[in-house]
């Protein structure tokens, strides 16, 4: 499992921040560990979850990522 935290733009307020969340906890083989106003870190097998699935429900909850590190 690799940890990754993840840079997102747009995000201002805690329901920004549940919006991520419950978002991010419906990928499967994925482990939220924490989201913060501006980013999260989360736990996941890279080979089992790409980062454009990743960036693809951060988009749904309408922010954009800027960065994985």
């Amino acid at each position: 499992m690799k940890e990754t935290t993840i840079r997102i733009e747009g995000m201002t307020c805690n329901h920004c921040v549940m919006a991520v969340r419950r978002q991010l906890a419906g990928i499967e083989g994925l482990e939220v560990e924490d989201v913060e106003i501006g980013s999260a870190v989360v736990r996941c097998d890279e080979h089992a979850v790409g980062s454009d699935r990743i960036d693809a429900a951060i988009a749904e909850a309408g922010f954009r990522v800027t960065a994985h590190e």
